[in-house]
């Protein structure tokens, strides 16, 4: 395994980089050789000096990335946090089973999933049409009467003022409502 050791506006000392390859290692069993991890350290200052030291690692294990973060007084306690919580979700990824199928029976198998003859397939409604169109910004107003000339009762679009996804949707009472997602906590 790779260790790549950075610092967010921070010099790290040569015994921390050290002591980071080294706690590395621990993880370095489970991993196999191709594995790359990215270790940055760094220092925020906080009320708190017990969360000033804030370590991040990220790494991928057959192709599905696994993160860690940890703050802690100092860098070695934050690395010793995070190199155990990365261990108990990589031995999880490990011990996970995963479905070996041979080629020709996986594509039996999706096929019947697709034609719901499937005894797992999913009750209920499935998608039996797909529609693809080009998107193009615009405004609310013009998002209102593109929908009222198609006759649909919601409308995917881009807001021209904002630039984020939106879909306008006609309420019960007949007026309108429109959903724009944002990202993390960014909620109004």
């Amino acid at each position: 395994m790779r260790t790549i050791i950075s610092g967010k506006n921070l010099a790290i000392p040569t015994d921390d980089r050290s002591y980071v390859e080294r706690r590395m290692k621990r993880l370095q069993r489970i991993l196999d050789d191709r594995s790359d991890a990215i270790v940055e350290l760094s220092v925020e200052h906080h009320r708190s000096a017990q969360l000033s030291h804030i370590v991040d690692v990220s790494l991928v294990i057959d192709g599905r990335p696994l993160h860690g973060s940890a703050s802690a007084s100092s860098h070695r306690a934050a690395i010793d946090e995070v190199v155990d919580k990365l261990e108990r979700q990589a031995v999880d990824h490990r011990q996970r089973p995963r479905l070996r199928a041979r080629p020709d029976e996986a594509r039996r198998i999706l096929r019947s999933i697709a034609d719901g003859t499937a005894d797992d397939a999913p009750k209920g409604g499935r998608i039996v049409k797909v529609k693809r169109y080009a998107i193009e910004p615009m405004f609310e107003e013009d998002a209102v009467s593109r929908m009222e000339e198609l006759g649909h009762s919601f409308f995917v679009f881009i807001d021209a003022a904002s630039e984020h996804l939106c879909v306008l949707y006609r309420r019960a009472d007949g007026d309108y409502g429109l959903i724009e997602p944002v990202m993390g906590s960014d909620s109004r």
